[in-house]
C-alpha cells in the first residue's frame, strides 16, 4: 500500500528536530524505520511530518558512564548485540537483541525506536523493565529521564511528551553474581514474541538472592513478575523454584489474538519463567 501524504525534515541537529516536532502536533520521528514504515504503508499511522533522525551523532553510540551503560536511541540492534561493553556489563540486553525478528531488521532498526514503539510483544521493553533502566528524552524545553517502570503507558504508548526525542537509555551495571537469560516462544524465528520472559538472577551461596524478571507480551505493557520475584528471594533451586514460577502470570491481563488465547499465555508466562530462571542460574 502506499502511505498517506506527508513532508519530510532531515535534522542536521538534535536541536534542529526537537523544534521540528514542537512546530507540528502531528510531526513523528523516523529513525530504523522498521516499525513506523509498515505503520504508513497500511494507513495505521498519519503523521504530517517525518522528522528523520538517523544521521544525528548525539544520538548515535554506545558508552559506559561508570555505574552504566548508554546505549544511544540510534544503535542498531546489530551494534548493541555485537557490543563487546553490553556483552561485558549488560548481557540481557545483548541476548535479548539477538532474538529480534532478522539479520536484515537488526541491521536497520534501532534499539531506541523499539523501545520508543512500547509494543509490549517486543523483546526489549521487558529487559529494559527487568533491569530497571532509564529513558533520556530531550525537548525543546530541555532534557528529562523516565524510569522504565514509568515509561511503558500502555499498548505503542509510551509517557513521552509530543514534541521530545528519545536521546537513549542508561542500562545499570548489576555487577557481579549476576546471572541472565531471556527466553522467548514463537512461531517462527522471526516472529514476534507469544511470550518472552527477560530474567536476571542475583546467586550467593547457591541460593538465589534476587532476581528480576519481566514479562513480554503479557499485558498492554511489559509487566514484572512481582510475586515470582518475592517468592524466589532465598530460594535454594529445586522444587521450590518450580513452584515460585507458578505465580508468574499473577497480576497480568494477557491478550487474545490470533496466536493465543489468554490462558495459554498463562501457561506459557509459567513454563517460560521457571525455564528462563534456571537458564540465569547456569
Amino acid at each position: 500500500m502506499i502511505p498517506a501524504s506527508f513532508d519530510y525534515v532531515r535534522a542536521r541537529s538534535l536541536e534542529e528536530a526537537c523544534q521540528a516536532l514542537a512546530a507540528d502536533d502531528e510531526a513523528k520521528v523516523l529513525a530504523g524505520g522498521q516499525s513506523l514504515l509498515p505503520l504508513l504503508r497500511m494507513r495505521l499511522a498519519y503523521p504530517s511530518v517525518l522528522v528523520d533522525v538517523g544521521r544525528l551523532a548525539e544520538l548515535q553510540g554506545i558508552h559506559d558512564r561508570g555505574d552504566h551503560v548508554f546505549v544511544g536511541a540510534m544503535a542498531t540492534h546489530d551494534e548493541v548485540l555485537r557490543s563487546p561493553l553490553i556483552n561485558a556489563e549488560c548481557p540481557l540486553v545483548a541476548l535479548a537483541a539477538a532474538t529480534v525478528a532478522d539479520p536484515a531488521v537488526r541491521h536497520r532498526g534501532t534499539f531506541g525506536g523499539s523501545l520508543a514503539h512500547a509494543d509490549p510483544a517486543g523483546d526489549l521493553p521487558a529487559v529494559a523493565l527487568a533491569l530497571d533502566c532509564s529513558f533520556v528524552v530531550r525537548s525543546a524545553d530541555g532534557e528529562r529521564t523516565i524510569p522504565a517502570s514509568a515509561f511503558f503507558a500502555d499498548y505503542l504508548e509510551s509517557t513521552m511528551e509530543q514534541g521530545e526525542i528519545l536521546v537513549g537509555v542508561q542500562v545499570p551495571k548489576l555487577g557481579p553474581g549476576w546471572g541472565y537469560h531471556y527466553e522467548k516462544f514463537h512461531r517462527t524465528a522471526q516472529s514476534w514474541a507469544i511470550v518472552g520472559v527477560a530474567a536476571a538472577v542475583k546467586r550467593s551461596n547457591g541460593a538465589i538472592q534476587e532476581a528480576r524478571l519481566a514479562l513480554t507480551n503479557m499485558g498492554p505493557t511489559p509487566v514484572r513478575a512481582g510475586a515470582t520475584e518475592a517468592a524466589l528471594r532465598n530460594t535454594e533451586l529445586g522444587e521450590e523454584v518450580r513452584r515460585a514460577c507458578e505465580e508468574a502470570d499473577a497480576d497480568t491481563s494477557p491478550p487474545a489474538d490470533l496466536h493465543a488465547q489468554p490462558d495459554y499465555r498463562r501457561h506459557l508466562a509459567r513454563v517460560l519463567t521457571h525455564r528462563a530462571v534456571l537458564g540465569a542460574t547456569l
